[in-house]
């Protein structure tokens, strides 16, 4: 027997009863919180459990783990993409591209399934690839007018950026019981690390983006 009065694929122009409604609404509560705390590979099991619902019920209410992503995820999706649309339109680039690395670091620190959304190499849904490629897109842009200011070292790389978040996010990861802010540290660290200075030591041969997203793939929940 059917608990949500609708069609198989949750698309009913019927509305939901209150307690299929009271349902769903537990299954993507459940769902934001384990994705935030473990990633994308968080599974239609554990969410059920961690919801106090059937699995089938998740099932009857999501068709696709994709939708459930987008339902659970679309807030900090929308921050995301406002924080990186904000950070392009600052000036100087240095300026734009601190805040950006420091906003997102803070996002994706709180919320792993973010970090999967944003820095994962197109293996997620195409709606999720689309965010990714948008917020890269900023990286690189503001990267490239800073290192044409001067401001930012000339051997730094999109990559190296993509390489320190999963660092920063996965320190962030196991020192949240210990002290949640830690990673701001190595965070500071790293940043004025990018500035360009007459000091600094040249960088080690950079990755190339193949290898960056073998090793984001790696790094990344979601497959």
């Amino acid at each position: 027997m059917r608990d949500d009065g609708g069609a198989a694929d949750g698309t009913s122009a019927r509305p939901l009863r209150r307690d299929a409604e009271e349902n769903r609404g537990r299954i993507v509560r459940a769902a934001r919180e384990l994705f935030a705390a473990q990633g994308l590979g968080v599974g239609f099991n554990d969410i059920a459990r961690h919801a106090g619902v059937g699995v089938g019920t998740v099932y009857r209410r999501f068709p696709d783990k994709a939708t459930l992503v987008r339902d659970a995820l679309q807030d900090e999706v929308a921050r995301l993409l406002e924080v990186a649309d904000e950070a392009l339109g600052g000036a100087p680039a240095w300026d734009g591209l601190m805040l950006l690395v420091e906003h997102v670091a803070d996002l994706l620190a709180a919320n792993l399934g973010l970090r999967d959304v944003a820095l994962g190499p197109g293996q997620l849904w195409s709606e999720f690839d689309e965010v990714a490629d948008r917020v890269r897109h900023h990286f690189e842009e503001l990267l490239r007018r800073a290192q044409a200011e001067g401001s930012a070292r000339a051997d730094v790389t999109p990559q190296d950026l993509t390489m320190v978040y999963f660092m920063v996010t996965e320190l962030a990861l196991h020192a949240s019981e210990t002290n949640s802010r830690a990673y701001r540290r190595y965070l500071t660290v790293f940043m004025d690390g990018l500035r360009a200075t007459s000091s600094a030591t040249p960088l080690p041969e950079p990755l190339d983006e193949a290898d960056a997203d073998q090793i984001a793939g790696r790094w990344t929940s979601s497959s």
